[in-house]
């Protein structure tokens, strides 16, 4: 039931946390309702300079006030003060699936726009990643909600926020070598100095980073917790110095900046230079995805398992957008930076493993949505992995398939048999239960879902390769039983 003033368009279910700039998505459109009070502050934000300097680097979304029509298209309440249009983001992505260097560059466009707006007057009352997008390998700045006028006495309060969400994390990874993304992934508010020290052994103290901002701000929450009065009002009344805010800020860049990881290899982040078997399927592999991928221009491309992202970068040249995922966090953190480097614009690296993949998450689990929910490709590239799905973590060779055809994209998924060398080392130590592990089975399971146009086998011989094309729901029920 709905009254009036009720929103024809929904609001985004994440942006609740901040009542005065909620986000609506209305048929493609991205809009934010502005209360009286926010309103007021976006009329001075767009007339700074700090703003228009960032949105022409490409570093703040672009931004404009609604037309009335699209404002009345909405049927938005009273209460509303101003409606800004932003531009589309091609894909939403979260900071427990970036890598080091991406929540690295995340946390500097942070900070560097806080700096940017502090020279006029303004703040950001958060700083949380959600904030930040990526476009390709390019951060940029969503939430322009978030300014507000610094006044007069007032010290940074979401410090304490960019630390349990941005420092930490990355201290955890750069100086322990603990993958931050399972942390954030549990803990979405970020993990608290008391928290975090408990990683940190005193040897640890003289690292970067870690005793002046864990260990000091971890004895501090400690001899405040029976206090009652707030550490933020005190700070506000003694007339808190918008120099101290900078110098602080300056001072976390420059700490950020040294961060670093740098581990010499993983398991996979060389595969396909030490695999021989690899690399000669390599380029009969990269002929059949060019083949496909130039067939027609795609509006979203999924690269499962993408290792070093030759094949993703293959699709890219005739795709809008290419997701490009992979379990293995150095192998995603090499392709971010090759993608930096050549200032690759359509491709997203995410470390994402596909069998346990981003679910759901936040109040009432609509805050941070599924991986398919934020939007469903038209072309899946699958290429040595389905092995490890079905046998390393015993996903049935149906549900592999079925989950694949409920992408309803075009597949180019590469299948070894039992014979293949990695299929036998991941058997190796295991009792042998996948009998449908077989490549007539997993034929007859495609063609349940998929008309399959082409079949290849690779040079090494154990490896076959196909391209399918899915079919209607009507056909699929009439070919599976």
């Amino acid at each position: 039931m709905t009254t009036a003033g009720d929103p024809v368009a929904s609001y985004v279910p994440g942006s609740f946390r901040d009542r005065s700039a909620r986000v609506i998505v209305d048929r493609g459109e991205v809009f934010r309702t502005l209360d009286q009070e926010a309103a007021a502050v976006w009329d001075e934000v767009r007339r700074s300079q700090f703003f228009s300097t960032l949105t022409r680097q490409g570093k703040l979304v672009e931004t404009r006030e609604a037309t009335e029509n699209e404002q009345r298209s909405l049927s938005l309440g009273p209460d509303v003060g101003r409606v800004l249009h932003h531009s589309r983001v091609p894909c939403i992505t979260y900071p427990y699936e970036w890598s080091f260097g991406m929540l690295k560059d995340a946390a500097l466009l942070q900070l560097e726009v806080l700096a940017e707006a502090l020279r006029e007057g303004f703040i950001l009352k958060d700083a949380t990643p959600y904030n930040v997008q990526f476009i390709g390998a390019k951060s940029v700045f969503i939430d322009i909600g978030s300014f507000v006028k610094l006044e007069p006495g007032e010290p940074w309060s979401a410090y304490q926020q960019f630390c349990e969400l941005f420092l930490y994390p990355l201290l955890l990874q750069a100086h322990r070598g603990i993958d931050f993304q399972f942390i954030l992934r549990s803990e979405l508010e970020g993990i608290s100095a008391e928290e975090v020290a408990k990683w940190f052994s005193w040897r640890d103290w003289w690292r970067r980073g870690v005793f002046s901002h864990v260990v000091l701000h971890a004895m501090l929450a400690r001899a405040t917790k029976s206090r009652s009065q707030s550490t933020l009002n005190e700070l506000q009344n003694t007339g808190f110095p918008v120099s101290l805010i900078q110098h602080n800020v300056e001072r976390m860049t420059r700490l950020i900046q040294k961060l670093s990881w740098e581990p010499s290899r993983s398991k996979w982040s060389d595969y396909d230079q030490t695999s021989e078997m690899v690399a000669r399927d390599s380029d009969s592999k990269a002929q059949f995805v060019k083949a496909t991928a130039s067939a027609r221009r795609w509006s979203l491309a999924w690269d499962l398992g993408c290792n070093l992202g030759r094949y993703a970068l293959i699709a890219a040249e005739h795709a809008e957008q290419v997701l490009a995922m992979d379990f293995d966090h150095l192998c995603v953190e090499t392709l971010y930076r090759q993608l930096k480097e050549q200032r690759v614009s359509n491709v997203i690296p995410l470390r994402m493993n596909v069998v346990n993949s981003s679910p759901a998450l936040g109040w009432r689990g609509r805050e941070r949505t599924r991986l398919e929910e934020r939007g469903l490709p038209d072309l899946v590239l699958c290429l040595g992995l389905i092995h490890h799905m079905v046998i390393a973590a015993n996903i049935p060779l149906a549900e592999v398939v079925e989950w694949m055809a409920s992408l309803k994209a075009t597949l180019v998924i590469e299948f070894p048999t039992k014979n293949d060398p990695m299929v036998l080392a991941l058997l190796r130590n295991k009792r042998d239960q996948y009998q449908e592990y077989a490549q007539t089975n997993f034929e007859q399971l495609l063609s349940c879902h998929f008309d399959i146009q082409e079949r290849l086998q690779l040079p090494s011989g154990e490896r076959f390769i196909y391209r399918a094309i899915p079919l209607s729901e009507a056909r699929s029920h009439d070919r599976c039983p």
